[in-house]
């Protein structure tokens, strides 16, 4: 298998939408974080000739499923969510930034972390990754980590949020770096793609896990 992923940045924070799918040509796709108009995603689907058989999402920030509504009814694909994140979507969170209130939706499947999916013909690890949001999950995919808010290249994820706790991250990242080899691409929820090996060496963030 050679996984096929293709980004898109939607949404008034750039949020990054991934469309993985098994390889290039395959007839149905997973989607992480459709975080805005869905428009271009959905442009971009129909070149692809690809079904959305499953919404994937990180965390519950307004910017990660502000499409959610809008794909679900175009797709009818079930939403996957980590259970911890249910407050998150009733927080009015976009509208204390001045954005437009989230419309509302109820997730398909809740997710605790440790579960192992079979969707669109990738086999998928959920990954509990607390730190930025209590209910973040990370999805492993053949060699690929899709991180939402916890990892970036050269940066990590806010724990000033309400939810986040700063211990807690680094106890994440330490578990991230344990567990999958280096050469692990790294999916973030925003700017471009890293590897794990790399941020290990070079992130400044990083600088405690370094040094244990």
């Amino acid at each position: 298998m050679s996984l096929a992923v293709d980004r898109i940045e939607l949404g008034p924070l750039q949020t990054n939408c991934y469309v993985v799918r098994c390889e290039r040509g395959a007839a149905e796709a997973v989607v992480v974080d459709p975080g805005g108009d869905i428009t271009q995603l959905r442009l971009e689907l129909a070149r692809m000739g690809a079904k959305v058989v499953a919404i994937l999402l990180t965390h519950g920030h307004w910017d990660h499923v502000l499409g959610v509504v809008d794909l679900v009814e175009a797709s009818g694909a079930p939403v996957y969510l980590g259970e911890a994140e249910l407050p998150e979507l009733e927080s009015g969170a976009a509208e204390s930034m001045g954005f437009p209130p989230l419309d509302s939706f109820v997730p398909d499947h809740l997710l605790a972390g440790g579960e192992k999916l079979e969707l669109a013909g990738l086999e998928i690890e959920v990954v509990a990754v607390p730190g930025h949001r209590p209910g973040h999950m990370a999805f492993s995919i053949d060699g690929c980590l899709f991180s939402g808010d916890v990892l970036f290249r050269a940066s990590v994820g806010r724990a000033d949020l309400p939810g986040g706790d700063w211990p807690t991250l680094m106890g994440t990242l330490e578990m991230l770096t344990l567990r999958f080899p280096p050469e692990t691409v790294v999916y973030s929820g925003h700017g471009p793609e890293t590897t794990l090996g790399t941020e290990l060496r070079t992130n400044p963030f990083l600088a405690e896990v370094r040094a244990k």
